[in-house]
């Protein structure tokens, strides 16, 4: 897959940002809705669109081919209908709040709302009535991840609960979603056991004469991977974006994924030192021979892990310099900055432009670009907390699809 780094200008005095390559958040999508062809896809733009900018994402999602949008708490979803995507535009799904929740503003925009517990029910309604409209409900059904949803010994009684509230016209249950534990590891046996229970909940509001509409369970991992779940919608997250959800089967290019985040800086020193230097703090990295150091102007206060750091405490984060090699950090991640060995000679200077992570295969398919992904194993995590954790000090600069890029204002964060 291309590893083209953006070529842009840097804004005067701008230490760092983060491009957002609205046509690849487009063409994920579409590469999304190829793995699940009988289903319709909810792009979820939950969690600022995972970083990147939730308004800007979700049109460009849009415009791939989805025809709905996941959010996780009520202020996204009314977020994204005060920000013009209307009820025609787009389905809006929310299915995270707890009681006194805004459910009358959610109904009265024409938000669907998820119900993961039986509280939620009546509130629903409250909200319809206050709202003068009946509301579009999503029964939550927890199959097995222990997380929000209604249990399956409470489920009868709350179908019970919701036809009866179907019945005076409150609300309509227009969907069963539950969430997968194990989806990114294709195999594990709680997948089946969790399909099962889905299934089961399903047969139980279809037999209580609920006409559904949809009835979702898979994530990105289980767009990719398996194609049983899938049913009659998909909610994509972390793939919209273009990483891959199943690292250890396949890079995002091998799913016709590419990212959609480039990470960027600019060197802000680059000095001469000799050998035997301590670099930063606790010195868990000293310099082996005479070399020059670079320093980046993005730390663990913009979400560069401090287990990133490299040396004597870790590998370090892959960093692309030049655009025909990858350092790592040198030393411990500090709040705004670390550091990286150029290597003796090095012609980088001050003002230089560095990459931490943009559309790859990884480097370790020998792209000099880094991935989220490569970041994430630096750091003992996951792609997804890598590119939600980027701070407001890089801001989103958005390329591509210009029929979607926001104003200024929606631009800043």
């Amino acid at each position: 897959m291309s590893t083209e780094v953006p070529d842009l200008p840097f804004d005067d005095g701008q230490l760092a940002r983060a491009v957002v390559d609205l046509s690849a958040v487009r063409d994920n999508v579409r590469a999304l809705a190829g793995h699940a062809p009988g289903a319709a896809v909810m792009a979820v733009v939950k969690a600022d669109g995972y970083g990147h900018g939730m308004l800007p994402v979700a049109r460009a999602a849009l415009a791939g081919g989805a025809t709905w949008l996941g959010t996780a708490v009520p202020a996204e979803a009314l977020a994204l209908r005060a920000g013009g995507i209307a009820p025609e535009d787009a389905r809006v799904l929310t299915w995270l709040a707890a009681p006194g929740a805004p459910f009358d503003r959610l109904v009265a925009t024409g938000v669907d709302v998820g119900v993961a517990a039986p509280w939620a029910l009546d509130e629903v309604a409250a909200g319809a009535r206050a709202a003068g409209v009946p509301a579009r409900v999503h029964l939550k059904v927890d199959t097995g991840l222990g997380r929000s949803g209604i249990m399956p010994a409470d489920l009868p009684d709350v179908v019970r609960r919701a036809a009866a509230l179907e019945a005076e016209g409150v609300l309509r249950v227009v969907g069963v979603m539950s969430h997968l534990a194990c989806a990114d590891e294709p195999g594990h046996p709680s997948i089946g056991l969790q399909a099962t229970a889905f299934d089961g909940a399903v047969r139980t509001v279809e037999d209580a004469g609920l006409g559904l509409e949809v009835r979702h369970l898979a994530n990105s991992a289980a767009v990719l991977t398996d194609p049983r779940l899938h049913h009659d919608l998909v909610r994509p997250g972390v793939a919209v974006y273009g990483h891959s959800p199943v690292p250890q089967l396949g890079a995002p290019g091998d799913f016709g994924l590419r990212g959609a985040m480039t990470l960027q800086a600019r060197l802000t020193t680059v000095k001469d030192v000799p050998a035997g230097h301590g670099v930063s703090y606790g010195h868990h990295y000293t310099t082996s021979q005479d070399t020059r150091l670079g320093v980046v102007p993005l730390g663990y206060a913009d979400g560069i892990q401090r287990h990133a750091s490299g040396g004597a405490v870790g590998v370090g984060g892959p960093v692309g310099v030049g655009g025909a090699r990858v350092l790592r950090v040198a030393g411990r991640v500090c709040m705004d900055q670390f550091v990286v060995d150029l290597g003796p000679g090095a012609t980088e200077r001050a003002g230089d432009v560095v990459t931490l992570f943009g559309a790859s295969d990884g480097v370790d398919r020998g792209a000099v670009v880094p991935n989220a992904e490569d970041w994430a194993r630096a750091a003992g995590t996951i792609s997804y907390e890598i590119v939600t954790g980027i701070g407001a000090r890089a801001p989103r600069v958005y390329t591509g699809l210009e029929a979607v890029t926001p104003t200024r204002e929606e631009g800043q964060r």
